[in-house]
């Protein structure tokens, strides 16, 4: 019965609450959550809620307050234990990173009694402003003493204001029991700047049902090529009339899945440009192409219409970040009809393996940290260091953790009824181990942008990938100077 209780606890918080996780989240301004109690006190967000869907996009903060610098109450002596004092924390989403964190402060406190954690609602897209604004005037005492950061923009924010981070590398945090993708994404010049987070590994989703109609079952999509997903897709189109894959016209987030999967860049070590002349990325967008012309992928105008492709049961299958996992499930009558396994790998392309990420998130100390040790003891120990801790969240939130301990919970390994009673959560964690890393750069999102839309001039106007290539190589140059 425990069992049935946690597995059903897993499906409803998924629905509510993974797909928030993976981006920027659309909750509101600013809102402090202060967790200064006891190791086994309340936080201020009721327990009772904490599998409610997520706050809507109205503004909780006062918004009059929404550039005054963070409320600072850690001034910590330097004599002071590690365990003692305060931090103040901005991250966004209360029931995913918010309630992650008061949690990792209840698992602190229970040692170190005297620690307080004040959490500041702050939208990702709000950070990224007062982390420019800061670094522009070169005032850091606006930031707080920990953020999160969104993990395609790590390298970018580090590269472009370096003062603004303290170097975690000697931190005594054992970054190698994290996905090295993952953590890779908050590396620069060999040193670490993030804990990481949330888990954005890449899932190929499949109604099973829709897959036995056409003769087939997961086990026909599991260590494939594309070539072979291709051939699957056909069959499964003309015994059914679906496609297996759909995505969203002008997004470049399947050909940069493709792209990390071989631990391939859109640049060189060195940040320049590296699209001209790459062999992954022609062989990519030739897939990309082939999956369109074969009908076996269907593109779309907008997320919407993504998402109505999956729960309306246009299309049967999808690949993204495990985080879709929670728009899959919002159609509860498709319960026991969905797998997961392993995405497809590019053929006679060196590295190519059937793994790669999506999305993601992780933490960051800045350099206004009024008690560096204190923020490196505590995310050593929670987030960095405490399988408890990943148990604890889980069922709640659905924070599928880059923490490869975790993986081996008995918490991960309960089946999850949606998935036909797969232990999926153990399974992501697996992925994540096996991802290859890739690096980003400071120009990583304009040059996927002009690449997805070399995409759809060779989709529509037949141009060659070759000449599109060479554009959007052009493009991004002009932007870098």
């Amino acid at each position: 019965m425990k069992k049935k209780i946690l597995a059903a606890l897993l499906c409803v918080a998924m629905s509510a609450t993974m797909l928030t996780g993976c981006g920027g989240g659309n909750n509101g301004g600013e809102a402090k959550t202060d967790t200064n109690q006891d190791a086994a006190g309340d936080t201020a967000e009721d327990d009772a809620n904490a599998d409610a869907p997520a706050a809507d996009d109205a503004t909780t903060g006062d918004d009059a307050n929404a550039d005054a610098p963070a409320e600072d109450d850690s001034n910590v002596s330097e004599g002071e234990s590690a365990g003692g004092g305060s931090l103040t924390v901005w991250c966004w989403d209360p029931k995913f990173n918010i309630y992650a964190m008061e949690e990792a402060a209840k698992v602190y406190q229970a040692e170190n009694p005297d620690f307080n954690l004040d959490v500041i609602e702050t939208l990702w897209d709000d950070i990224q402003t007062k982390l420019t604004t800061a670094a522009t005037s070169g005032d850091f005492s606006t930031l707080p003493d920990i953020f999160l950061m969104q993990d395609n923009a790590f390298q970018k924010n580090v590269i472009s204001y370096p003062d603004a981070f303290m170097d975690l590398t000697d931190s005594g945090i054992d970054f190698s029991q994290f996905a090295e993708a993952k953590t890779a994404y908050s590396v620069v010049d060999g040193k670490n700047y993030g804990v990481p987070f949330d888990n954005g590994a890449v899932v190929a989703c499949y109604r099973t049902d829709v897959l036995e109609e056409a003769g087939l079952t997961i086990d026909d999509f599991t260590d494939v090529t594309w070539e072979q997903y291709i051939e699957n897709g056909k069959k499964v189109l003309e015994k059914t009339n679906k496609p297996l894959l759909s995505c969203q016209a002008g997004e470049s987030d399947v050909i940069m899945m493709m792209m990390q999967s071989c631990g391939a860049s859109l640049f060189d070590e060195e940040g320049n440009p590296a699209m001209v002349g790459n062999e992954t990325l022609t062989k990519v967008m030739e897939t990309y192409k082939a999956l369109v012309d074969s009908g076996v992928l269907i593109e779309v105008n907008d997320w919407d219409q993504y998402v109505a492709t999956l729960t309306n049961e246009t299309v049967a299958g999808t690949i993204n970040g495990c985080w879709i996992m929670a728009s899959i499930q919002s159609a509860e009558d498709q319960s026991g009809k969905w797998g997961i396994t392993n995405m497809p790998k590019l053929d006679g392309v060196d590295g190519a393996t059937n793994y790669s990420n999506n999305g993601g998130s992780s933490w960051c100390v800045t350099s206004n940290c009024q008690n560096p040790d204190l923020a490196k003891d505590f995310l050593a120990k929670t987030f960095a260091g405490s399988v408890p801790f990943y148990e604890t969240i889980l069922p709640a939130s659905a924070a599928i953790a880059t923490y490869l301990p975790a993986g081996d919970s008995d918490v991960y390994g309960e089946p999850a009824e949606f998935y036909g009673g797969d232990a999926v959560f153990k399974k992501i964690v697996e992925y994540a181990g096996k991802t290859p890393s890739n690096n980003t750069g400071v120009y990583y999102y304009e040059a996927r942008n002009y690449i997805a839309t070399a995409m759809q001039n060779v989709i529509n106007n037949g141009t060659s990938i070759e000449d599109e290539v060479k554009a959007a190589q052009e493009q991004v140059e002009f932007t870098m100077q």
